[in-house]
């Protein structure tokens, strides 16, 4: 990762009017990947789709991290499938 394309996740919170614990949380979960220089947590600006989707689960829909997991988990399934049935179809 470059870092022109880190943002300081304070910066990124305040942008998104969200908790830092909240990114970090995500990140302790496995389901976005922050980086630590500087005694600073920055993500990578191609993490930012999956933050706005993790961020309405869990404020607009008040899902938790367990919740929030297990979807990302079947989503990614999903995907797999869809993609497989595409190769078998072609």
């Amino acid at each position: 990762m470059t870092n022109e394309n880190n943002i300081l996740i304070e910066e990124c919170c305040k942008h998104y009017r969200i908790e830092t614990s909240f990114v970090k949380t995500l990140n302790e979960y496995g389901l976005v990947e922050l980086s630590y220089t500087n005694e600073s947590y920055f993500i990578h600006s191609d993490q930012l789709s999956l933050l706005e989707k993790y961020m309405h689960l869990h404020y607009d829909l008040d899902i938790n991290m367990e919740g929030i997991e297990a979807i990302s988990h079947l989503l990614e399934k999903i995907e797999r499938l869809q993609l497989e049935l595409r190769v078998l179809k072609g």
